[in-house]
């Protein structure tokens, strides 16, 4: 009886006798902890305190008990919520144990607490220095006109920053709610790589760079959300040219291949390489974290707000192709967007 019960449920599940003994164990139990199987008391086998109390408060109190088992394997942690019911099927009494994974549910609260953290500090820096300015120029500035240009000049580009970063947010959760459903739509890359080259007129000016397109002449189509991808392409070349050497070469290209080994299937390769100081190996698979920056200080200079590269990850994904770094210091960096043809 015991077993046929255990074998129903699709959880880990392991049935104690009022002796603090295991009785039975379904395979998940089993296969989570293997000295399962072999009946023997229940604090032997799953070594915490917090669960052993609460089975042993089940067993006296007959009210269902819950909590929580971390299980350490190969230096990756499981967490459970375990939650101890008492079962009575006619002279046998015990308490049923039920596991749930809940470690997805755990880093996600962890990932949305370390983003609230972030944006609020974010938002913070800029906004004490505006309430700062604004209570100078209410006292000691208040008929300094030298000052208050000068300090209504700092105003403006605090809360410019303050707007790219709300204009990033608002971007990165659209792209978010849009992330199951696959474009349609049938675009030719080079369109939106020639309209990325009109548009960053200004900074290529600025930064003296060359701008070096080398594109097909036939067609490169795929199923796309055009701004979207001109999106992921205006911000890739932008930080190229914004993070590169100054009077530097930035090089975009564009290649088909016949099959990708990860995607298994035709795919076109966009890649923008600069010769920029490069980037640490370390750096490298943090780069599209939010609110990851190598350098904080030269970003916010540059007007970043260490969310560009996490958007242009989330739209690659919803495009369902894949994106690829390498960078070599004192050489350049490479950054490569690989794009499904069907």
């Amino acid at each position: 009886m015991i077993s046929s019960i255990l074998n129903a449920i699709p959880l880990p599940a392991v049935f104690i006798d009022a002796n603090l003994r295991i009785q039975g164990a379904n395979p998940q139990a089993i296969a989570l902890q293997p000295i399962a199987a072999e009946r023997r008391t229940f604090i032997l086998v799953f070594r915490q305190p917090g669960l052993n109390a609460a089975i042993e408060k089940c067993l006296k109190t007959k009210e269902t008990q819950r909590a929580f088992y971390s299980h350490a394997d190969g230096g990756h942690e499981t967490k459970f919520q375990v939650s101890c019911s008492f079962v009575k099927m006619g002279d046998t009494i015990g308490v049923m144990a039920c596991f749930q994974d809940i470690t997805q549910l755990e880093q996600a609260g962890e990932i949305r607490r370390e983003f609230v953290a972030n944006v609020s500090h974010e938002l913070k820096t800029p906004l004490t220095a505006l309430l700062g300015f604004i209570e100078t120029l209410r006292g000691p500035a208040k008929n300094d006109a030298s000052a208050r240009e000068r300090f209504l000049g700092i105003m403006a580009s605090e809360a410019n920053r303050m707007n790219r970063l709300v204009g990033d947010l608002l971007s990165l959760s659209r792209v978010e709610e849009d992330a199951r459903m696959r474009p349609k739509e049938t675009i030719d890359l080079r369109d939106i790589l020639s309209t990325v080259r009109r548009n960053l007129g200004e900074v290529i000016k600025d930064r003296g760079a060359t701008l070096d397109f080398q594109l097909p002449d036939q067609p490169m189509t795929v199923p796309a959300d055009r701004d979207q991808l001109l999106q992921v392409f205006t911000n890739l070349v932008e930080n190229a040219l914004k993070y590169g050497d100054r009077d530097g070469m930035v090089t975009v290209s564009m290649q088909n291949v016949e099959r990708d080994p990860k995607l298994r299937k035709p795919t076109v390769v966009v890649a923008i390489q600069d010769t920029g100081p490069g980037i640490a190996p370390e750096h490298i698979p943090r780069l599209t974290e939010r609110f990851y920056r190598i350098d904080s200080h030269r970003s916010r200079e540059m007007g970043g707000t260490g969310l560009g590269l996490a958007i242009v990850k989330h739209i690659v994904a919803r495009h369902r192709g894949r994106m690829k770094i390498q960078s070599d210091l004192g050489v350049g960096s490479r950054f490569s967007v690989i794009l499904p043809k069907t």
